[in-house]
């Protein structure tokens, strides 16, 4: 039998940093940006990212962010079918 792909996998310690960073964005104290110039956090998904960030920086087990050119080949393009002739009831 073929082995399984292993997922990949966060480490404990990088869970405990966007533990700490969505205790200070409910708090309201998060900010983001260098030294906090970019403002408050408003959302759950930009503390997550700023907690995981932070973990990347002292070198904690995080996988890479996904790449743009992944996603959009996932994605299939939709075709619109336009008339070129149109009729005009008007006269």
């Amino acid at each position: 039998m073929a082995r399984k792909a292993k997922k990949r996998r966060y480490s404990r310690s990088s869970g405990s940093d966007v533990e700490s960073e969505m205790r200070r964005y409910k708090k309201g104290t998060a900010k983001s940006g260098r030294k906090g110039r970019g403002g408050r956090v408003k959302s759950r998904k930009q503390a997550i990212a700023i907690g995981l960030s932070k973990a990347r920086k002292k070198g904690k087990k995080v996988p890479k962010k996904a790449s743009k050119k992944a996603s959009k080949k996932r994605t299939t393009k939709k075709t619109t079918k336009t008339s070129s002739k149109r009729k005009s009831s008007k006269r």
